[in-house]
């Protein structure tokens, strides 16, 4: 039997494999663990791994390339690339608008980035390891997003971008973000990690600014274990970010692909001596940060999915906030006007009626197995991180960030990923419910 034989019998047995998957044990309340988020997969995404193994092109190949076009067709972008991680799609989008190709709006040291301390710390960290300076604007409690109404108080001379991201998949105001931008001539970066089929006025988030960001760790959308993307409609910033992504290199072929552009060795570039070989000419001080051909494999077939994962999100939160909702003790966050987001997950903050902690809550909870996580960072200012910055130096708060140190104290969230069943949505309201019911007598 020769190897097309074989591999498709491999194939074929490897879906055999997948879709004969045992069924998920029934659920029993306070002995298995509910989990705010995990993969959810089948015997596409086994396939197209074995697929990729067996074919053994490691680095980026044809589904990495499949991957690129699918999600930038998805999305209604121009450009995607696929990165190793969702920090690394943060580091690569920020660091492309230091180039010097883009003149007067590059981002210098020094330069300032307007963004939010409640969220996750590599939306900030880009931005503090290159020297620019971030500007803290508080949120509103009930989207958790940044408060439009700190913009202008929070611009300086000395700005030139927005960096922000999507929380829980709740888009932030895009309309009085973005008309802020475009009014003083800033950049965009949406931070997109967390709200992959989130929607703005029927646009998809991530496609607004100039540039957007994915990441697809497991928790995520979608998931090819490690991984995370680029993407932008700009031609330039899709060059710089290529250039960026594969070591800094000023050329643009593929792996594995040798004069792309016909001139590999016919022209000067600085002091090199002309014809120097154009694979090995580098115009800015890039990293290696691909994925591999195995992880695109997987997300050609995630990519598939995500309408259906999107609906799934959307009922699971209606569910949760119409069984949640009524108790004054506790505030559910809200969509953004305009807006019909992708959860990641359920915010849920303590009102002035709560007699009890957010800690008291949580701990409860995770007695009983159900997952909790606190938004990320709750003030990023706070941490130890920043215990070697100097206000109003390294980075500025704009007023007070009354509404993040709220989050910070009072807020937590839990799961409604896709694999979530009705047993254990069902059995975290009930528990939740049961905390408070027992902390009001």
């Amino acid at each position: 039997m020769g190897q097309i034989e074989l591999r498709e019998q491999i194939l074929a047995l490897v879906k055999a494999y997948g879709d004969s998957a045992p069924a998920e044990t029934a659920f029993k309340p306070g002995e298995n663990r509910v989990n705010y988020a995990g993969r959810v997969y089948g015997s596409s995404e086994l396939t197209n791994l074995v697929d990729a193994a067996l074919e053994f092109w490691l680095t980026a190949g044809r589904y990495t390339q499949e991957f690129e076009d699918k999600l930038a067709k998805f999305l209604g972008v121009k450009s995607a690339l696929l990165v190793n991680s969702g920090s690394s799609a943060n580091l690569l989008a920020f660091m492309t608008l230091t180039s010097p190709l883009l003149g007067d709006r590059r981002i210098l040291r020094s330069d300032e980035v307007i963004t939010v301390a409640a969220g996750f710390p590599t939306t900030v960290s880009p931005i503090v390891q290159y020297g620019a300076v971030p500007v803290f604007v508080d949120v509103e409690l009930k989207s958790a997003n940044i408060d439009p109404a700190g913009l202008e108080a929070a611009l300086s001379p000395r700005t030139k971008a927005v960096m922000l991201a999507h929380t829980l998949g709740n888009p932030f105001n895009l309309d009085m973000v973005k008309a802020f931008c475009d009014r003083h001539r800033l950049w965009l970066i949406e931070d997109n990690c967390d709200a992959l089929g989130s929607e703005y006025r029927g646009k998809l988030t991530g496609s607004w600014g100039d540039i957007g960001t994915s990441s697809f760790y497991p928790p995520h959308h979608i998931t090819t274990g490690e991984g995370g993307a680029v993407y932008t409609s700009n031609a330039l910033l899709a060059k710089i970010a290529l250039s960026m992504r594969d070591w800094g290199r000023d050329c643009s072929c593929r792996s594995g692909e040798d004069n792309r552009c016909g001139n590999r060795f016919t022209r000067q570039f600085g002091t090199l001596p002309p014809g120097y070989d154009h694979k090995y000419v580098y115009s800015h001080f890039g990293y290696n940060l691909k994925a591999t051909d195995l992880q695109a494999a997987i997300g050609c077939a995630q990519l598939e999915r995500v309408p259906e994962f999107t609906r799934l999100r959307r009922k699971n939160y209606e569910y949760l906030r119409a069984n949640l909702g009524d108790l004054p003790e506790l505030a559910i966050f809200e969509k953004t006007p305009n807006s019909n987001p992708s959860y990641f997950g359920l915010l849920i903050t303590l009102t002035k009626e709560a007699n009890f902690s957010r800690n008291e809550l949580v701990a409860y909870l995770e007695e009983r197995k159900i997952q909790t996580r606190n938004l990320f960072a709750g003030n990023l200012t706070r941490h130890p991180c920043f215990e070697s910055l100097r206000n109003g130096v390294d980075y500025r708060v704009v007023g007070k960030l009354t509404n993040t140190d709220k989050i910070m104290n009072d807020a937590f969230w839990i799961g409604l990923y896709p694999g979530m069943s009705q047993a254990k949505l069902d059995f975290m309201v009930s528990t939740i419910r049961e905390f408070v019911e027992k902390s009001c007598k």
